[in-house]
């Protein structure tokens, strides 16, 4: 479990997390769920990001009293948000939304998919440039691992989060360089899997620039520990992918003429137990190339879409 307090005092924003227990499939078969604790004047706003299961330690969390002593505010949360909805990161959704009075958001284009994810109807809905709850927490969208995929970024004082509108201008809120939820966008090490048919790569890498671009102290992630180096750590992502795709473009070039073929060739490692991602993968990256007119449109047959 990992507390972060992002200032001093009874002003504090303070993150923790508690990684939860999914079993295989995952990476180290947990998921990191948070809590998010935001002062507002005399009281406490607790938002729950990720409940991927029941777990005893994330009900200590989620219902007061932390796991370490400190008192989380047992008056019970009052928001609920996922990073995307895969099944590792929404599990158990339901059912603290059913334990509590907290309101439960859902991305606001993807309603429907958050609906069949989890089961319930989400109370409300957020979007890009959002605050959730509190000035202190802004939304961003961060597809590519999936297309419903937001970051949640916590201001280090509560002071209000800072974004860019579409016409190149700070939004009102306070700039801050504080940390940020991101779900399976980013990892301390390895790389994130971006597979078809949910992974889409350009949105993946345009995701991970707009996430060097927040000049972040500290990345909260899905799976493994923080991440203390945002702008090195979405670089090496960033170049990961775009070596990737040089290896399955030039095997294409030297004749490769369907997945399996470019699968025998980009990659030079044993793939046991992992070959039906590795191609799902490739096929993210050919649809890619296919968008970008760098590879003939025939190799969309190759991708089965």
């Amino acid at each position: 479990m990992t507390r972060s307090d992002d200032g001093d005092g009874q002003a504090e924003v303070r993150v923790e997390c508690v990684p939860v227990p999914v079993g295989m499939g995952t990476p180290g078969g947990t998921t990191n769920a948070y809590v998010i604790d935001v002062p507002e004047g005399r009281d406490r706003r607790r938002i729950l990001v990720d409940p991927a299961a029941r777990a005893d330690d994330l009900d200590a969390v989620a219902f007061g009293g932390g796991t370490d002593g400190r008192d989380f505010d047992a008056a019970g949360l009052d928001a609920i948000a996922v990073t995307h909805t895969h099944p590792d990161h929404v599990g158990a959704v339901a059912a603290y939304a059913a334990e509590t009075d907290a309101t439960v958001y859902a991305h606001a284009d993807h309603v429907n998919r958050f609906r069949g994810a989890t089961g319930i109807e989400p109370d409300a809905t957020i979007a890009d440039g959002d605050v959730l709850e509190s000035d202190a927490v802004g939304v961003l969208e961060t597809p590519g691992h999936a297309p419903d995929g937001l970051s949640f970024v916590v201001d280090s004082e509560g002071n209000g989060v800072a974004f860019e509108a579409s016409n190149g201008t700070e939004a009102e809120h306070q700039a801050d360089s504080g940390s940020i939820i991101v779900g399976d966008l980013a990892v301390a090490s390895g790389s994130v899997a971006v597979a078809a048919p949910d992974g889409d790569l350009a949105d993946y890498l345009e995701s991970l620039e707009r996430l060097r671009d927040r000049n972040a102290a500290r990345l909260w992630p899905g799976h493994g520990p923080p991440i203390w180096d945002p702008e090195a750590t979405s670089t090496r992502l960033i170049e990961h992918r775009l070596d990737r795709e040089r290896r399955i473009l030039e095997a294409i070039e030297d004749g490769a003429s369907d997945v399996d073929a470019i699968l025998e060739a980009a990659y030079a490692k044993d793939l046991t137990g992992v070959e039906d991602l590795a191609r799902r993968t490739v096929v993210a990256h050919v649809e890619k190339l296919v968008s970008e007119g760098r590879i003939d449109r025939s190799w969309e047959s190759a991708t089965g879409r």
